[in-house]
Order: structure tokens, then sequence, then C-alpha cells
């Protein structure tokens, strides 16, 4: 049992509940050897994707669905119920009937993730930048409450559902206490004395203790892990999220983030996102590889076609399985019957099928491209932890 230190202090506030002020970072750590087992794992199967994602013959089209399939994940960690499929079909102008407040939630969350990643060319992961996420994540849902773009200046707490201040799971810093922590918090993001996979998981884990926010805490926070591994240089594109895992395995990432603040646990806290970090490498780079590998055979298939339309629809469905011919005469510059003819000689080659039956502005989608994109996440190589109970899931963010 590695040696505990107090990660921090609660303070107890005069209307009578207790708040928690995390201590600056790094902490002091216990290099375990599970825990150096599941570091080295972790840094092998990122760099695997790294090199991977280098080869892949384009790389940027197939970004586009990974981002979006992060976003579905990290939103429904929060609530929302929006699939991939629905999203990706309402991108391409289908009628879908879940709620227009969960797509433009995860439209938001788009929206920031990619913002972020340009951001970065000019402005480096800070206060100022998180503010910026925030303000896209955040702007015009739940009615406008979270005040998108400002940190808070109230007491927010984390519990069951109708829980109090006095009997919440957990209180961040109180407003008076939040710029100091979160202060603490950006003199640690330059930091480069410990193992890049390390600096990502302590900062995801201080950002969630310190919540600076009303509301997006969360979503801010898995966002941040994916920019932090592109300004570290560990990944050279977004090609890694682990919302897929921590959805996965909800409970269990909730109960690891507060053993940090309760017992100091930072040990269980890195093993955990060590090995999320190392599963989630693994299944992006099998995702990629086999929707490259239908896209390339379609490629082929579509080479001996009078037309190099076809092949060029086929870069498209790497973007998003869905599309109608209007869609596709748009985006390739080319008459509505080009593209009709286009979608027809996909459609005899297995490639597309029409997902709705309407006639008019008919959608098509690549069934087989979507069905890898929405396999629930593959997590039987964890060593012998048990997954979250998933059903018991009452915190909110």
């Amino acid at each position: 049992m590695p040696t505990r230190h107090p990660p921090g202090r609660l303070v107890r506030q005069r209307e009578g509940y207790a708040a928690f002020i995390p201590d600056p970072l790094p902490p002091a750590l216990s290099w375990t050897a599970d825990l150096v087992a599941a570091l080295s794992e972790a840094d092998r199967a990122i760099g695997r994707l790294a090199g991977e994602g280098g080869r892949l013959p384009n790389p940027h089209l197939l970004i586009r669905p990974f981002i979006r399939r992060e976003a579905v994940l990290s939103s429904r960690i929060e609530g929302t119920q929006a699939t991939l499929g629905e999203l990706l079909a309402a991108e391409a102008g289908a009628a879908v009937e879940r709620s227009p407040a969960d797509l433009r939630e995860v439209g938001n969350y788009v929206t920031a993730l990619e913002f972020g990643v340009d951001r970065l060319a000019s402005l480096p992961i800070s206060l100022r930048l998180v503010k910026e996420l925030h303000g896209r994540l955040m702007g015009g849902v739940r009615g406008g409450h979270a005040t998108p773009g400002e940190f808070r200046r109230s007491q927010n707490w984390i519990g069951p559902a109708g829980c109090t201040l006095r009997s919440a799971t957990y209180v961040p810093p109180p407003p008076h206490e939040l710029g100091g922590a979160l202060d603490a918090w950006e003199r640690f993001l330059p930091d480069r004395t410990l193992p890049p996979l390390v600096h990502v998981a302590l900062v995801h884990s201080q950002f969630e203790a310190i919540h600076p926010f009303l509301d997006g805490n969360g979503r801010v926070g898995r966002l941040l892990i994916t920019l932090l591994l592109i300004e570290r240089g560990v990944l050279p594109a977004p090609l890694l999220y682990l919302s897929a895992f921590f959805e996965a395995t909800r409970q269990e990432y909730y109960d690891r983030l507060l053993g940090v603040t309760r017992d100091g646990a930072w040990e269980e806290w890195l093993e955990y996102f060590f090995i999320g970090v190392a599963r989630q490498a693994e299944d992006a780079s099998d995702r990629a590889r086999r929707i490259n590998e239908l896209l390339a055979g379609w490629r082929r298939q579509s080479a001996g076609l009078a037309s190099a339309v076809p092949a060029a629809l086929v870069d498209l469905i790497a973007e998003n399985p869905f599309w109608t011919v209007t869609g596709v005469a748009r985006r390739l510059s080319v008459a509505y019957t080009t593209a009709q003819r286009a979608v027809e000689a996909l459609v005899k080659l297995g490639a597309l099928a029409p997902a709705t039956a309407a006639r008019r502005d008919r959608v098509f989608v690549a069934g087989a491209i979507l069905d890898i994109l929405e396999e629930p996440a593959r997590l039987e190589r964890m060593p012998g932890r048990p997954l979250a109970d998933l059903s018991d899931d009452n915190l909110t963010a």
C-alpha cells in the first residue's frame, strides 16, 4: 500500500458545509510495479496509435467521425441521449426524432473540440483557452444558466440527485478560493518534469476537483485530455479519446476521482487512467484499420468505373457515413444527376444503402462503417479490474 499524503484540506464554511481545497500539483507518488507496468503499456499503445495514424492514407478524413463519437460519449456521461448515428444523420440533413437540445449539446462539443485543436496553433492550454472552450461548449444550451465562458461566482457541488450542500458527495473550492486553485493549476500546465501521460492524468483530476464552472466541468475536462496529448506531442492529431472508457466504467471513473480528493489515492487514479489510455489506443487503432480496409476495397472497386466521382464519394463516406444526393452534389461541385449516378454505383457495390424510405431527399448510409463507429468500447483486456455497475449512476457533474 503506497504511503498516503493529504491531497488538500477541507475548510468548514460558515453555512455549515466543508469545501475541499486541493494542494498544488504535483503530488508525491509511490511508483509500484503495477503502476509502472500500466504506464509502460499505455505508452506503447499510444505510440503504436500515433505511428499508425501517420501511416493512414487520409487520417484527416477519419478524424471527423471519431471526434463526433467522442462528443456523443462525453455528452452521454452528462445525461444526453443522442446517438452517434443520430448526430451524423442530422448533419447529413436527415430528420431524426432526438431532442434538438440533445443534438445541440453534442454539436457544441464537436465545435469546442475542433476549435481547441485549431487554437493550439496560437494559444497554449491555459485558463484563457479553458474559458474559450467552455463558451463554445455551453453557448445556447440549458437556458444559458451555466454562464458560458465564465468561472463560477457561487458554490457548486456533486452528489445524488436532490442532495444539498450539507449532504453532497463532494464540494469543490468556494468562490473566494477558486482563483488561487486555478492559478496553481495553470502554473502546472507547462511542467515537463513528469512523463506526458502522468502529467495529463494529474491535470484532468485536478481540474475536476476544482470544478471551476457551474456546469460543463466534466466535458471541458475530457476535452483537455485530447488537447494536452496534442500539445505535449504525444499524438499528431486528435486520434485518442477516453470518454468511451469513462462511460463504460462510469462509476469507477467517479470513484477514482473521489478517491484522490478523499484519500490522496493518486496511484489508483493513475493506474485506472493508464489502463484507459492503453485500451482506447488499441480500440482506436482497430476501428481505424477496419474502416480503412472497407474504404480501400470500395476505392478499388470504384477505380474501374467510367467516372471518378464514385471514388471521390468514398472519401466523403470516410467523413460521414450518411449522405444525400444533394449533399454529394454540393460537396463535390458536380451536377445532381452526376451525384445520383455515383450514389447508385456505390449502392450496387454494397457500400451504401437507403437509410430512409422517403423518395425526396433520401438519405443513404454506409452501414458497415456506422456499425464499426457505434460498437461499444471493448475492454476485455483490462487486467483483473471489474467493470462498474452502470445502473448505479447517480452523480452529476
